[in-house]
């Protein structure tokens, strides 16, 4: 039964229509997707609207996900980097710090991406509205905005680009003072001293490696048997070794069956039997796509259970003048590939020839320290039968990493024993995001060969020498 809420939202969208704008595109949604759509429309002389819900450009990405959460971890970074040195530990002392002192940065932050981010809109004359959008047929879309007022916007063709936002089961009360998800636990405002995370995939082992930085207790909650399993794993090895390490308690193979909430604690009861207690709960089990409120019957289109939508290799939907990119359509969910998912469903709109699919885009996974890869892991190897190699450079052994502090971590490349091809670059360590973007230019060379490691100079010292050290530890196995 169709929830009376939506009922009353379409019906005020119906209602209180005012007036027709008309467009060549309508980009739902003012994050990196619906931006990077925005921008390639307009270059190629098409008349665009975006339409946002939040009230501001920058989406989730800017407001309570990927900004938000890296600038905070950027903090605890430093201040564990503090702490860990011999020097500075002993001449200065750092307390514990309020997360809302640490989160002050991570606003300045997201005020001026924001700013960036809206710039870009004006300068390139792409005509905003701030409301909800429904469609109200094939080629019409209405904007309630928060006053109340509804506009109406006519368009040949639509983008969807509406994200997605975490995944919230029925069963657990998140209207709870102790109940976060992960769009929540950024207002944390009181004391805590023991956090259970529930999930443990990218966000979850992000946030666990920030809160236990701050001196949380962290019980972080896997349903998998491993942590991240489409990691490469000895990369996946390492991270839980190190969470283990920093006092992370991970448990594997777990499933929730209650959250029990007080009103200075939560339980949470798994199928195993286990009780864990703590100061408060965050939830990072999944997300689901924005579009219940879309009104996309009304188009011809359905969503599926998470809410995300199914497009071909042109990102276009069953509705051939309607596309949909970035988080709403399901993996790889990251902001990097949303941005170029736009520019790429531009380019079908517009008619361009040879429009490359977003494909082969580098994981960057922000826990402390960071973990970035591309390409094969050792398993798809084996599993294909190719005949590889491995090439290993630990970051203890590096110059630059020893005058950093910075020795946790490694770079790892995989290449073909014949060719010498490069079939993977993971790294762990402190600037792995970084660091993997040198792998993956010579990956998309003419000619892409281990040996270009090995036979060029780099600067000493400095991180990017993982490069010539993994690739002659590599070659040396060969004979």
């Amino acid at each position: 039964m169709p929830d009376p809420r939506l009922r009353a939202t379409a019906a005020q969208h119906e209602l209180r229509s005012v007036r027709m704008s008309r467009y060549d595109v309508v980009v739902i949604g003012a994050g990196p997707a619906g931006e990077g759509a925005a921008m390639k429309l307009v270059k190629e002389g098409r008349r665009v609207a975006v339409v946002d819900q939040l009230g501001e450009v920058g989406g989730n990405c800017a407001h309570v996900g990927t900004i938000p959460s890296k600038a905070l971890r950027q903090t605890v970074y430093n201040l564990m980097r503090f702490r860990r040195d011999p020097l500075l530990s002993r001449t200065a002392e750092i307390r514990s710090v309020p997360l809302s002192q640490v989160l002050a940065r991570a606003h300045k932050v997201i005020e001026l991406q924001v700013g960036t981010h809206h710039r870009f809109f004006e300068r390139n004359d792409v005509d905003l509205y701030y409301g909800e959008a429904r469609f109200e047929d094939g080629n019409t879309v209405s904007v309630l905005t928060s006053e109340g007022v509804s506009e109406r916007i006519g368009f040949e063709h639509a983008v969807i680009a509406t994200g997605s936002r975490p995944y919230q089961p029925k069963d657990i009360d998140f209207t709870h003072p102790r109940v976060f998800d992960s769009d929540k636990i950024l207002q944390l405002d009181y004391p805590v001293q023991k956090l259970i995370i529930y999930g443990a995939g990218v966000i979850g082992c992000e946030y666990a490696s920030i809160f236990v930085g701050l001196g949380y207790k962290v019980d972080l909650v896997n349903t998998q048997p491993q942590l991240l399993s489409y990691l490469d794993d000895e990369i996946a090895d390492a991270l839980s070794h190190y969470l283990r390490d920093l006092g992370v308690l991970i448990r594997n193979q777990e499933e929730y069956e209650r959250v029990e909430t007080f009103d200075d604690h939560v339980v949470l009861h798994l199928k195993s039997g286990k009780k864990i207690k703590g100061d408060a709960i965050l939830w990072c089990n999944g997300r689901a796509g924005n579009t219940e409120t879309l009104g996309l019957d009304a188009v011809g289109l359905q969503a599926n259970s998470r809410g995300q939508i199914a497009v071909d290799d042109q990102y276009r939907t069953a509705v051939p003048h309607v596309f949909a990119v970035g988080d709403v359509i399901g993996p790889p969910a990251l902001a990097s590939a949303a941005y170029d998912q736009g520019r790429c469903a531009a380019a079908h709109i517009t008619g361009s020839a040879d429009v490359p699919h977003v494909d082969d885009v580098p994981t960057g996974i922000y826990t402390i320290p960071e973990i970035s890869c591309l390409g094969k892991t050792e398993k798809q190897l084996t599993d294909a039968r190719v005949p590889y190699e491995v090439g290993q450079a630990f970051f203890r052994h590096l110059a630059r990493a020893q005058i950093s502090g910075d020795t946790v971590g490694m770079l790892k490349i995989l290449f073909h024993r014949e060719t010498r091809e490069i079939l993977g670059i993971h790294c762990f360590g402190n600037n792995a995001a970084e660091i993997v973007h040198i792998g993956q230019a010579v990956m998309n060379l003419p000619g892409n060969s281990i040996d270009y490691f090995a036979n060029t100079t780099f600067n000493y010292p400095t991180m990017a020498e993982a490069y010539r050290v993994a690739a002659l530890n590599g070659l040396n196995r060969l004979f």
